[in-house]
């Protein structure tokens, strides 16, 4: 055969070996060499993409190792046929004419996708200000003390222990520190028969609206609240009924009676960042036992307290075992390991094990395991820590630059977390204000979404400060605040000088 014509890709982070093996790989599989036909020699592929011999040498050898290849003494390498065995030759379909397509919109009995959630761009990194919640700092991330942790977890004696099938089990060395470690900062006391791991806090929710919560059931949310809770409740119920908060929290009043579930995020309220202090949460668990509700507590962001002592969570106040935790690793350690838990009476935690096998067996046992040793060693701790005093060092920065610059804006009193909850002027449209401050490289949230009612206030806006580095925190608000008072017709407030002439600021 005529050596095919093959090149590297510019662009491409991987090494040159892999690049080679993943571009003869995919030839083969797709039928674009065949099986039985000779490769270009080593030297003429080498001089083709520009390479070292010995580069496409080891490239070879390793694929013959892997079967793709067969090595001919004094002929070369030629392609295994018996790594197509049992491959299914590609054909064109068979276009049917008589036959039309299913109406798959008809069929569907769910439309997740037309909830209202929270969207956020997916090359947010590109952006100069990005203040978007949920995402991680690269520059803060332990990626040493991470490798040596994942190293050790694909040791030969790691691997056997965890690439078995464990049914329905988590790793023993994740629990443990769960139940040792994590959960006792939190002064939550739990045996490991009541942990549960899940993939993300997302999935102890949606395994709790289904063993929970029925069509007759009365769910009661934070209103605002977290977009992601409400959408999985509303999917089991359609009574979900929204909770007032204030400078508090979660308001306890007759509002709460008729519930048969509360979510509810004390230690930083979504989105607003509020604490619900000691006095109050004892207050609702007087109710959640007067009124015969239980209690989700999403104990998410309770590492990053900047002012006072932490207050204990609900469930470590609970004798009655009327609170399930629910915590995760996601805000802390990354977001895309996407690894969570949840702590309940055991016999809840027996069933949510039950329907999690059903959905996943459990999470992937190699994450779990690194995990587990990074916990052990005390890495996370350490980036606890760390985490807490630079984010205390943003939260300065922009509590600051926001009564520099837009010091007619209300804010909710913040003591931790990674936000600032911002209600603008009225008669602000945060909506087209996220879209004008995208164009010019500034990424906001707004928080309509937040809203159970349909018809939401329109002048709240979220600012993250997890993913910015201090100092562009400062000009980035500024630059908002310009924005802000072009679309309300005003001038900026520069700092320490009056306006000459400005519209009279509507009142927050």
């Amino acid at each position: 055969m005529r050596d095919p014509l093959l090149y590297l890709s510019p662009t491409s982070t991987a090494s040159l070996q892999a690049q080679i093996r993943e571009m003869l790989v995919s030839a083969i599989l797709d039928g674009h060499i065949p099986g039985g036909d000779a490769l270009p020699s080593c030297r003429r592929l080498a001089t083709q993409l520009g390479v070292a011999r010995n580069t496409v040498v080891i490239a070879y050898q390793q694929l013959v190792d892997q079967g793709y290849l067969i090595a001919h003494e004094r002929s070369g390498y030629y392609v295994n046929q018996d790594i197509l065995a049992g491959r299914i030759a590609k054909s064109r379909p068979i276009k049917d004419i008589a036959t039309a397509a299913p109406d798959w919109v008809r069929r569907l009995k769910l439309r997740p996708s037309l909830q209202r959630n929270i969207v956020k761009p997916r090359d947010w990194q590109k952006y100069p200000y990005p203040f978007i919640y949920g995402q991680f700092d690269a520059a803060l991330f332990p990626i040493a003390d991470w490798r040596e942790c994942a190293r050790e977890a694909l040791s030969v004696t790691a691997i056997r222990d965890w690439a078995r099938d464990r049914v329905d089990s988590d790793d023993p060395l994740l629990i443990e520190q769960l139940h040792t470690r994590v959960l006792p900062r939190r002064g939550v006391w739990a045996t490991p028969e009541e942990i549960l791991v899940t993939v993300g806090a997302q999935q102890a929710l949606y395994l709790l609206a289904n063993l929970l919560i029925d069509d007759d059931s009365t769910v009661g949310i934070e209103d605002p609240g977290y977009p992601d809770a409400r959408n999985i409740f509303d999917i089991r119920t359609s009574r979900v009924v929204g909770l007032p908060v204030d400078e508090l929290g979660l308001m306890i009043d007759p509002r709460l009676d008729g519930c048969d579930c509360i979510y509810v995020t004390p230690s930083h309220q979504f989105p607003t960042t509020v604490t619900m202090p000691l006095a109050r949460r004892h207050e609702l668990l007087r109710h959640a036992a007067d009124c015969d509700f239980v209690i989700i507590e999403d104990d998410y962001e309770n590492e990053t307290n900047f002012v006072g002592d932490p207050t204990p969570a609900l469930k470590s106040l609970n004798e009655n075992d009327r609170v399930i935790y629910v915590g995760s690793l996601s805000k802390t350690l990354a977001p895309g390991l996407r690894l969570g838990y949840m702590v309940g009476p055991v016999p809840l935690i027996r069933e949510a094990r039950a329907l999690r096998r059903l959905m996943l067996r459990h999470p992937p046992t190699n994450n779990q395991r690194a995990v587990a040793l990074f916990l052990a060693r005390g890495h996370h701790d350490s980036l606890v820590r760390r985490l807490s005093h630079a984010f205390r060092d943003r939260w300065q920065a922009m509590g600051d630059a926001l009564t520099r610059y837009l010091p007619d804006s209300a804010r909710v009193p913040s003591f931790g977390g990674t936000s600032y909850w911002v209600k603008g002027p009225a008669g602000l449209d945060a909506k087209l204000l996220e879209r004008k401050a995208r164009e010019q490289g500034i990424l906001i949230e707004a928080g309509d979404v937040h809203f159970l009612s349909d018809q939401p206030p329109l002048n709240y806006f979220r600012l993250g400060f997890s993913s910015i580095q201090v100092d562009r925190i400062d000009p980035g608000i500024g630059k908002l605040a310009d924005l802000i008072h072009e679309s309300m017709g005003q001038q900026r407030r520069i700092p320490g000088v009056e306006p000459r002439s400005r519209a009279p600021t509507p009142a927050p």
